[in-house]
């Protein structure tokens, strides 16, 4: 005898799936930004800049 479906159950199971999937896609992207951006990433810019000797 075939199992009965549970449609509602396995719409769930696929949805958690694709957010997993979109989610993992997301911190990729969000690692590879911050790899390119360089040592530099996350400051304001001011050590980037040469100190004025004024």
């Amino acid at each position: 005898m075939a199992r009965r479906p549970n449609y509602a159950f396995e719409r769930l199971e696929r949805d958690r799936a694709k957010a997993k999937k979109l989610a993992e896609k997301a911190e990729a992207k969000r690692e590879q930004r911050e790899r390119d951006r360089g040592p530099l990433a996350g400051r304001d810019g001011d050590a980037a800049r040469a100190p004025d000797d004024e």
